[in-house]
């Protein structure tokens, strides 16, 4: 088999078996490749696995249920990995799990999930079936499944003769996953997840040659007990191997995946793109070079420099820049980064005359804000009785005659001066800097 590679505007033409990802000049397999990165907690098998993505074109899959919907960046690690096989030519399937988020994985939780109404799950299978698309492309690189599909075939007697026969409670109980929940109590809704898993990767194994999981450090036991149904089922013999990711923490000790606000998803409406490009750019020196090699594409010298730079000159911030076009561009793209660094540097430079209604939106998201008509009026009783930005006309008069007043990006110092809420950015915001760096947006009804 023969696949492509792209990088920039070279476009290398190699077999699947003598597949090498060139880092830094040095010939690297796609298992080295993610040891370099630090992206290989366990694996079932090094050596068979080692060898087999050297021989063929292997199909591997990732799950996800579809408990929300939106992905946010906690949940795009996985994917990351599975995308880097994708480039190394294999097969990349991608489980939406339609019958198992309707029940729950009690991995990571302390107590029972909520279920969800059906109509809520189809509708969240949905959007995250659009953001796999988005991650993925769509040049048939790639196949999106749903559980569902196969599992709501089984009947119970089927489950129960077929693939609880196969499952020893002792060895269930003794799984991390269940483990950690006894003490405060598992259903037998949850407790059966494992197998339901375990059915996916059989599937997956018998009709599509999938002989590969991938999964977070927590998903241990679920991948294994897969392995161990394919092995009873299709003997001993059969090549089938786990894969997990090791559990991302930052340099202060807390889990990787959220910012002050909370989750940072790839939903555009949840987190705005320059919101998302925000969150990479305020990386932690300590982090930015994990972050680099775990989230972005770049070769091993490429990274390197940049390390070299975050050691030399940490005040530029290259690394964490470099870090947030990069991955900004790969889930949201180009200009999605374009919009970021304009609406960046107009809030630094005070210059946000140019920034259009869409980047206003994204850039003032979180800032003061209040709702005004479109009447025009003075402007001193605008800041006070409207707005409420300033406390009384006689502050008011005293930082607009001083020159502390920027509206829409340009000083008044008149007094007396009149304002038009409808005369910029569409008549729909009128932006007010007080000082060298407190904003207010006004939102026009």
């Amino acid at each position: 088999m023969v696949t492509r590679i792209l990088n920039s505007s070279l476009m290398v033409f190699v077999t699947v078996g003598d597949f090498f990802s060139i880092l830094g000049g040095k010939q690297m397999s796609i298992i080295d490749e993610l040891k370099w990165r630090g992206a290989i907690n366990q694996q079932t098998d090094e050596a068979g696995l080692a060898d087999l993505v050297n021989e063929k074109a292997v199909g591997l899959y990732a799950g996800i249920d579809p408990t929300g919907d939106s992905m946010h960046i906690g949940h795009l690690i996985p994917f990351m990995i599975l995308k880097r096989f994708q480039l190394a030519g294999h097969r990349p399937y991608i489980v939406i799990g339609g019958a198992t988020g309707s029940i729950g994985d009690p991995s990571g939780k302390k107590a029972e999930r909520k279920l969800q109404t059906m109509d809520q799950v189809r509708h969240n299978q949905d959007c995250l079936t659009a953001q796999m698309e988005h991650l993925f492309g769509q040049d048939g690189s790639f196949k999106i499944v749903n559980n569902y599909d196969w599992l709501s075939k089984l009947s119970l007697l089927d489950f129960l003769r077929d693939f609880g026969k196969l499952f020893n409670v002792n060895t269930m109980l003794n799984k991390e996953i269940v483990a950690s929940r006894l003490e405060v109590g598992i259903s037998y809704t949850e407790f059966t997840y494992q197998i339901l898993q375990s059915i996916d990767f059989l599937h997956l194994y018998k009709h599509e040659d999938v002989q590969l999981q991938i999964g977070g450090a927590d998903q241990w036991g679920n991948i294994t007990s897969g392995i161990d149904l394919i092995h009873r089922q299709e003997g001993s013999d059969a090549k089938a191997y786990g894969l997990t990711i090791p559990l991302l923490l930052k340099a202060d000790g807390t889990k990787f995946g959220k910012s002050e606000g909370g989750n940072v998803w790839l939903d555009p409406e949840k987190t705005s793109p320059y919101e998302f490009y925000q969150f990479w750019i305020n990386t932690d020196d300590r982090d930015v070079v994990k972050f680099l090699k775990y989230f972005t594409f770049l070769s091993q010298d490429e990274i390197q420099q940049l390390a070299d730079a975050v050691a030399a000159h940490p005040e530029k911030r290259e690394a964490q820049t470099r870090l947030a076009e990069e991955v900004t561009e790969f889930v949201h793209g180009h200009q999605a980064v374009v919009e970021a660094q304009h609406i960046t540097k107009a809030l630094f430079s005070g210059d946000v005359a140019d920034l259009t209604a869409n980047e206003i939106e994204q850039g003032f998201k979180n800032m003061p804000a209040v709702t005004v008509t479109t009447e025009k009026q003075s402007l001193v009783e605008w800041l006070v009785d409207t707005t409420k930005i300033e406390a009384s006309r006689r502050q008011a008069r005293e930082d607009i005659t001083n020159g502390a007043i920027r509206i829409n990006g340009e000083k008044v110092t008149d007094p007396t001066a009149e304002i038009d809420p409808t005369s910029a950015f569409d008549g729909k915001f009128v932006i007010v800097r007080r000082g060298k760096k407190r904003y207010f947006l006004a939102r026009v009804q």
